[in-house]
């Protein structure tokens, strides 16, 4: 009998980086909003499993994804043991205080 499941994991994974890959320069956006924006309501959890899982040398910019609340939620550290999303953010021009990123200032899509 043949399955009829909806969609397979590596083309689940291939609409969230189109949509990662939309965020502009200097931006940020949620992992729930990239799950809706990618036809994936409630699926903020597999955005972050996608993004933790990507090859280093790929060419998305996933350190524009934050969490609903504001904040950096990977922790990639570079050789020197800084946190890799907080340093290229900083280096768009995004203002990273503590961990947080004022939503209302860099948010690219609002609700």
């Amino acid at each position: 009998m043949p399955q009829h499941s909806s969609r397979s994991s590596d083309e689940l994974a291939r609409h969230i980086l189109q949509v990662v890959a939309l965020i502009p320069y200097g931006k940020v956006d949620s992992y729930g909003q990239i799950a809706k924006l990618a036809g994936l309501p409630k699926h903020a959890r597999l955005v972050g499993y996608v993004l933790k899982h990507l090859e280093a040398e790929i060419d998305i910019p996933w350190h524009r994804v934050i969490n609903a609340q504001g904040k950096i939620s990977l922790s990639k550290l570079d050789d020197y043991g800084d946190n890799i999303q907080r340093l290229k953010l900083s280096e768009e021009g995004v203002m990273v205080i503590g961990n947080k990123i004022n939503l209302k200032q860099y948010q690219w899509l609002n609700d």
